[in-house]
């Protein structure tokens, strides 16, 4: 069942990317609308992933270069 999940989630992460690619070419406009729900995720997951490096050490170790 964990498979499943996960191979449905694999499946919606490049199709969104394949859409972001498709839109910049100048696809549909429902494209446009899930290449920007795609963006919007990836910020999403990249602030909660900041946020957790912050919280761990008491600094943004991404803004000051490192990984």
């Amino acid at each position: 069942m964990t498979l499943l999940i996960l191979s449905g989630i694999l499946v919606l992460v490049v199709a969104g990317c394949a859409c972001v690619v498709w839109a910049a070419r100048g696809g549909p406009r429902w494209t446009r609308g899930v290449a920007r729900a795609t963006l919007a995720a990836g910020d999403a997951a990249r602030a909660v992933q900041r946020a957790g490096h912050k919280g761990r050490n008491g600094n943004d170790t991404a803004a000051a270069g490192g990984e």
